[in-house]
C-alpha cells in the first residue's frame, strides 16, 4: 500500500474509532507511518484527507450493499441478505457513526458523502421492495420508500442498541424483527 493509501485507510479507522476531533494529524501520521511532509504532499489538510476517507467508507458501504442487492434470490431475499450480512455490530457503521459527529455534520463537504450514501441506500432498498411488491412477495399496500427508510433506520438503530448493550446479538434481533414485519 502506498503512502496515500495508508493515510486514507488510517484516517478511516481513526474516524470510526475516535471521530473527527479525535483524529488529529499526528495520530494519522503515527497510524499510517507517514511523515507530515508526505501527508501534506497528498492532501491539503485534515479536512481534505477526512473527505477522502469518508468517501472511501461510503463507497465501500455501497459496494457491499450492491453485492447483496444484485445477488441471487428474490427481492426480499436480497434485502434480507444485505441486512443479515456479517458486520461488527459493536463497532457500529463507519458511515452511520459519522452522523453523531458534530464536526462532520457541520461541514457541508464532509456531510455530503454521508447524506448521499444513506439516500442511495434507502433508494436501492425501495427499488427492491417495489420489485418484491410487483412480484407478489410483499403486500401490495406496502409503501416501498417508507419501508426502506424504516429498514435503514432499524439497521442504524440496531448498531446503537448493540453498542449500548455491549451485545452484538441485539443488532441481529433488530434485523430479524424488521424482516419479520416486512414479510408478515
Amino acid at each position: 500500500m502506498d503512502t496515500r493509501e495508508r493515510l486514507i485507510e488510517s484516517t478511516r479507522e481513526l474516524l470510526w474509532e475516535r471521530g473527527y476531533v479525535g483524529t488529529s494529524p499526528k495520530a494519522i501520521q503515527q497510524r499510517s507511518g507517514a511523515g507530515q511532509g508526505s501527508m501534506y504532499h497528498h492532501f491539503s489538510g485534515k479536512p481534505d484527507l477526512a473527505l477522502a476517507a469518508i468517501d472511501r467508507s461510503a463507497a465501500e458501504l455501497r459496494q457491499r450493499a450492491e453485492a447483496a442487492f444484485t445477488g441471487p434470490g428474490s427481492a426480499v431475499e436480497r434485502v434480507a441478505a444485505y441486512l443479515r450480512r456479517e458486520r461488527d455490530a459493536l463497532k457500529g457503521c463507519p458511515v452511520g457513526r459519522l452522523t453523531q459527529d458534530p464536526d462532520v455534520m457541520a461541514d457541508p463537504g464532509l456531510r455530503r458523502p454521508v447524506e448521499e450514501t444513506f439516500t442511495w441506500l434507502t433508494g436501492r432498498i425501495a427499488e427492491l421492495l417495489e420489485e418484491g411488491r410487483a412480484a407478489g412477495e410483499l403486500d401490495p399496500a406496502l409503501d416501498p420508500r417508507v419501508t426502506a427508510t424504516a429498514l435503514v433506520a432499524t439497521l442504524q438503530g440496531g448498531y446503537v442498541l448493540a453498542r449500548a448493550a455491549g451485545d452484538a446479538q441485539v443488532f441481529a434481533t433488530a434485523v430479524e424483527g424488521a424482516l419479520s414485519m416486512l414479510t408478515r
